[in-house]
């Protein structure tokens, strides 16, 4: 689990694409620091598997599923990603429950900077548009953020300028794809509400 507190602000250095699947090599100094083979770490908001790691880099597959469900197919050499590792027990929840299970892919559709902050205004898939409400909480390229407007097809987030400085809502423009994942609670209380018992039901 993660809390969409992103650790750093990392670097693609290779990329070697398979037949149904795609492996990178990411530098990540403050990820890499103590990572084993088998770790989880997440980039741009999806929970990757650590296959290699050597010094301050690391390796790690992405199947067919992943980089169709996700924006990571669009990273080439050099693309910078938010890099966070998996919450210790006992440690303190920063942003929101984070699984690293990106929900779909959103489009930065406007940027607009005030003075000690910047409004982005991000596009929102159909589907998902039901778990996504003002004030909650939704994962942007594995940044846990709060929305301010919750629209039909879009939603918008207000950026400090920390987040803009160390995650790559710094340098998302206009038309840059970005991982989504909608908060897990919303999802599971839409599960259970869609299988109440009706008082017939629950009586027997």
């Amino acid at each position: 689990m993660f809390t969409g507190i992103v650790e750093e602000l990392g670097q693609v250095t290779a990329v070697e694409t398979l037949d149904d699947a795609c492996r990178f090599r990411l530098r990540g100094p403050v990820v890499t620091d103590g990572a084993r083979h088998g770790d989880s770490i997440a980039v741009n908001g999806v929970c990757l598997t650590v296959v290699d790691h050597q010094g301050d880099e690391f390796t790690a597959d992405v199947m067919a599923e992943t980089l169709n469900r996700s924006s990571l197919g669009a990273l080439t050499v050099g693309s910078r990603v938010n890099l966070e590792r998996p919450t210790a027990v006992g440690a303190r929840l920063g942003g929101h429950i984070v699984q690293g299970h990106v929900d779909g892919t959103g489009a930065v559709l406007a940027r607009t900077p005030s003075a000690h902050w910047e409004i982005v205004k991000v596009s929102l898939p159909a589907d998902l548009s039901r778990y996504v409400v003002e004030k909650g909480s939704i994962t942007v390229d594995g940044i846990s953020l709060t929305v301010v407007e919750a629209g039909p097809d879009f939603f918008t987030v207000s950026l400090i300028p920390t987040t803009l400085a160390l995650t790559t809502l710094g340098l998302k423009q206009p038309g840059d794809p970005v991982n989504l994942e909608v908060d897990v609670i919303a999802k599971y209380v839409e599960r259970m509400l869609g299988h109440r018992a009706l008082p017939d039901e629950a009586a027997r």
